[in-house]
């Protein structure tokens, strides 16, 4: 086989340091657009910086390392099953396209011809979407104590317009990744919610105000905007917006992440005006435990669903679904179903929920959903000591709650009033931007599910400094199986491994530890079959 990889250019299949580096360039090579694949801005942010992946021979030196995270699935980054339903920028590789990847590395990564390169791209700097008409900026800087606490603060930003405008998109910015968890932005011109909000303000010392849950004031928008990691800005279609007019202020609640060390975060927010007249309002809907026939509890030491519904009264066309939970999360089926139970409109499904890789989901068009139908959202949560993302082990009750080791229900829908040909009309987004990666990461091993005596390669990233590594594979109840990789030294920088699993593994569930010098310690699941 004969491919061409220098346009690879910096795709981030391995890479992961916060930044964007813009829109990809248009490849015109077999094997390029294959591996090139998206996702945007991650907390989870290291110093070793992004892997370079300009040239061929940068290309090539990490052939392996591409074939390893496309083939196990932790490349690219895309959660919602795509044979559900079609949803705007997916980001997934069919087994051909994957089996293009291995051919490749077999072959033993040839170059191709080099004059089918089409050169570097020109990464825009400051929006993945171009020029903002009106950038806004939290009025001072916010620090963020190193106390390993996180945090939901609000802050009160002056949307300083003379006249009314008319909103296409907007894109927020956090200028620390390290610990941006994600953004949400809530829009009032109501006097006596602004009042509120400034009393809040003026009452906490620090930048901004205190509040876990929503911005603590009334809002008439409380999706004016959002950013989480994985989520590209959206643009509206032609005619259909939001509002700001003068006097109103947007409230930006940021959440971050806790942190060892004191961090500064000073977040902008893009606003891009409407090229058009809005005739019609972007509307937001909230989907709450309100709308579960069941109190959200979630006992310890059990895997438990909640069955949610909402009724649609007049005819809507949907722009994007945003479903919510935090690390109890398993899965997500959102569709709307007619009176008689006759007819389902698929919404949007994630089988594997992935609290580290949320998004706005946007449908490629309107999707249409009569009135006198039903919206249903089913989220199905593990309270179990299987679940390696539990916070608490053993496994503890949970509630809802605000707090990353709290539980949530909560989906999202933003919509418009219907109109005749809105299943026509196309919803344009940033398809195809730069990739992130992991710090000190553990991935999931490949292949998974496997067998007994199957050899399977496990990666693992380090940050700066060198470190001692544990790698020891258990059975489900805690009991050593094997241990891989014995208190060993290894560098920074990514590694991979492969090992053969013993002959004798009955099917089941295992669970691989990688633990660290310095204390990182993280734990995947291993299924093994018949």
């Amino acid at each position: 086989m004969n491919f061409n990889l220098t346009a690879l250019f910096t795709i981030g299949l391995l890479s992961c340091n916060g930044q964007i580096f813009g829109q990809s360039p248009t490849f015109h090579l077999d094997i390029a657009p294959i591996i090139y694949n998206n996702c945007t801005q991650c907390h989870r942010t290291g110093e070793i910086g992004p892997m370079s992946l300009t040239t061929y021979d940068e290309v090539a030196e990490n052939g392996y390392f591409i074939e390893y995270v496309t083939q196990s699935g932790y490349m690219p980054p895309w959660t919602p099953d795509h044979d559900y339903t079609t949803l705007l920028g997916e980001r997934f590789l069919t087994d051909e396209e994957k089996q293009v990847i291995s051919d490749w590395v077999e072959a033993g990564m040839p170059e191709g011809d080099p004059a089918q390169n089409p050169g570097m791209p020109e990464f825009p700097e400051g929006s993945q979407i171009g020029e903002p008409d009106l950038v806004l900026t939290m009025p001072e800087p916010y620090i963020h104590g190193g106390d390993g606490l996180e945090q939901y603060q609000v802050f009160i930003i002056p949307t300083e317009v003379t006249e009314t405008k008319e909103i296409r998109a907007v894109e927020i910015r956090p200028s620390n990744n390290k610990i941006a968890h994600h953004g949400l932005i809530g829009y009032t011109a109501n006097p006596s919610s602004i009042s509120s909000a400034a009393s809040l303000d003026a009452m906490d010392p620090d930048a901004g105000y205190e509040s876990f849950g929503d911005y603590s004031v009334d809002v008439e928008d409380n999706l004016f905007g959002g950013w989480v990691p994985g989520s590209p800005p959206l643009m509206f279609p032609s005619t259909i917006g939001k509002y700001m007019v003068p006097g109103s202020q947007l409230l930006l609640q940021m959440h971050y992440g806790p942190s060892f060390q004191d961090e500064m975060d000073q977040t902008s927010i893009n606003l891009f005006f409407a090229d058009e007249p809005i005739s019609r309002e972007v509307e937001t809907e909230l989907m709450t435990p309100e709308n579960l026939t069941q109190p959200f509890y979630i006992p310890a030491d059990e895997v438990v669903s909640f069955h949610g519904t909402q009724y649609i009264s007049s005819d809507v066309s949907v722009i994007a679904t945003i479903p919510h939970s935090h690390l109890l999360g398993k899965s997500w089926l959102v569709y709307a179903t007619s009176s008689d139970n006759q007819d389902t409109i698929p919404m949007i499904s994630i089988p594997n929920w992935d609290f580290h890789w949320q998004g706005i989901f946007a449908f490629p068009n309107l999707l249409h959903i009569p009135g006198g139908y039903t919206i249903h959202a089913i989220a199905s949560y593990d309270n179990t000591s299987s679940n390696t993302f539990n916070p608490n082990n053993p496994p503890q009750d949970m509630y809802f709650g605000e707090y990353t080791t709290d539980e949530m229900y909560v989906m999202f829908f933003q919509y418009v009033p219907y109109q005749d040909g809105d299943e026509n009309i196309s919803i344009s987004s940033l398809e195809e931007e730069s990739i992130v990666f992991g710090e000190c990461n553990l991935l999931p091993a490949w292949p998974n599910p496997t067998s007994s005596s199957t050899e399977v390669t496990i990666g693992f990233s380090l940050p700066n400094l060198p470190s001692e590594i544990t790698l020891e594979l258990f059975d489900i109840n805690g009991r050593s199986i094997a241990l891989w990789l014995d208190n060993e030294s290894f560098s920074n920088g990514r590694h991979l491994i492969r090992r053969t699993l013993p002959g004798d593994l009955s099917p089941g569930s295992y669970i691989y530890k990688l633990t660290t010098s310095e204390g990182y310690s993280s734990s995947k699941v291993l299924e093994v079959l018949n």
